[in-house]
């Protein structure tokens, strides 16, 4: 690795969970200047940040705000790693309920749609945007159980291929990235040294590619 994130702006959407405060402190570890977005101010203050703000990634409008303020008081951000998600399920299908559904389509995918969209401006006009989530095998191999999950799951990487797409049209320096993961639970790490490492590649080499997530 090299310090090719040192002095980027990196927002971490969901970043009072596990994974949230390893990415975190990787990236602060690495120089970045890192921004912790969350919906606890309580949990937020023990994330590695050098900037910290409650929102509800699930208004647009709260977003937007939040957008403009960050570009206010830090500068345009260079990355975005969503991290806000949750897990619902069982039952098989008689089971996928709709509140489970609009429970995780709500967390999973419309706080990523209101997030790329506040701030994609930023991403494609930095010298290396960087965007990635985490997505599920279950995508690939759904069950009747975890079919809301695997529903939403792959809404989201769909909005991510679409991103990485425009940021391609637009010959931009930025790159969308999936991660993907049969559980995070013990993966936090790894997916900490991937994220920092996604300022180490080219954007052409990464954008729009879906990688498997190991110790």
């Amino acid at each position: 690795m090299t310090d090719a994130v040192a002095g980027r702006i990196v927002l971490i959407a969901g970043a009072s969970s596990a994974a949230g405060h390893a990415v975190a402190a990787a990236l602060t570890d690495a120089g970045a200047r890192v921004v912790a977005v969350g919906s606890n101010e309580e949990r937020l203050q023990t994330v590695a940040a050098e900037a910290r703000y409650v929102c509800n990634l699930a208004d647009l409008a709260a977003v937007q705000r939040l957008a403009d303020t960050i570009r206010a008081e830090l500068g345009p951000i260079d990355g975005l790693v969503h991290l806000v998600g949750g897990w619902r399920g069982g039952g098989g299908l008689a089971g996928q309920t709709d509140e489970d559904y609009e429970y995780l389509h709500t967390h999973v995918v419309t706080t990523l749609r209101n997030t790329t969209r506040a701030f994609n401006a930023d991403l494609l006009a930095s010298s290396a945007g960087r965007l990635t989530i985490v997505s599920s095998v279950s995508v690939d191999r759904p069950t009747p159980g975890g079919a809301n999950y695997a529903a939403v799951k792959a809404s989201a990487e769909s909005w991510t291929r679409a991103v990485a797409y425009g940021f391609d049209k637009a010959d931009s320096a930025a790159a969308a990235v999936i991660f993907v993961v049969k559980a995070l639970d013990g993966l936090e790490g790894a997916l900490a040294t991937a994220v920092v490492g996604l300022w180490d590649s080219p954007a052409a080499s990464i954008n729009n590619t879906r990688l498997a997530l190991a110790t």
